[in-house]
């Protein structure tokens, strides 16, 4: 099968605009904002975000990276900054593509084991073939795609595609 492109350089980065826009207003009370990216792709929107967050407001934002074995995501789930870093703050988990929820879903487990003020999630695609009861606060587009379509989001120096193979 062909891929096809889904969001080209430009789409991602008005949705990730908006994105951070959208994040800005649910907090724009906050002090600080937590912004944590799930490593790989998820990190790397996160930064994208972060970027944004700190030239729109003057809220205090820290990029947080959360480690997550996706092959085996039983595993301990750690996070760059201790967890007293985050505690009783605002916190928004990102990640690229929201397939079963079960990258997210670990995720949120892991920053449900300390007191948050608030916690969102936000990912740049939504695919809706959720297995677990879990949904992204903020997104960036929703797709109804097969189970067997992959979706991948590419991220490179100065741009980034999203595709569907």
């Amino acid at each position: 099968m062909d891929s096809s492109i889904i969001l080209t350089n430009e789409q991602i980065q008005n949705k990730t605009r908006r994105i951070a826009y959208q994040i800005y207003e649910t907090n724009s009370n906050e002090k600080e904002i937590i912004i944590a990216g799930i490593n790989g792709n998820g990190y790397v929107f996160a930064q994208n975000i972060v970027k944004i967050l700190k030239e729109i407001s003057t809220i205090k934002i820290v990029l947080c990276e959360v480690k997550i074995d996706k092959k085996n995501p039983l595993k301990k789930v750690e996070t760059d900054i201790p967890s007293n870093d985050y505690k009783n703050k605002s916190l928004v988990l990102v990640d690229d593509v929201l397939s079963s929820g079960t990258t997210l879903m670990y995720g949120i487990k892991h920053f449900l084991e300390v007191p948050l003020k608030k916690f969102k999630t936000a990912v740049l695609i939504n695919r809706n073939h959720k297995k677990y009861p879990v949904k992204a606060d903020f997104k960036g587009i929703s797709l109804s795609t097969s189970m067997q379509e992959h979706v991948a989001v590419v991220f490179e120096k100065n741009k980034a595609l999203a595709i569907i193979e």
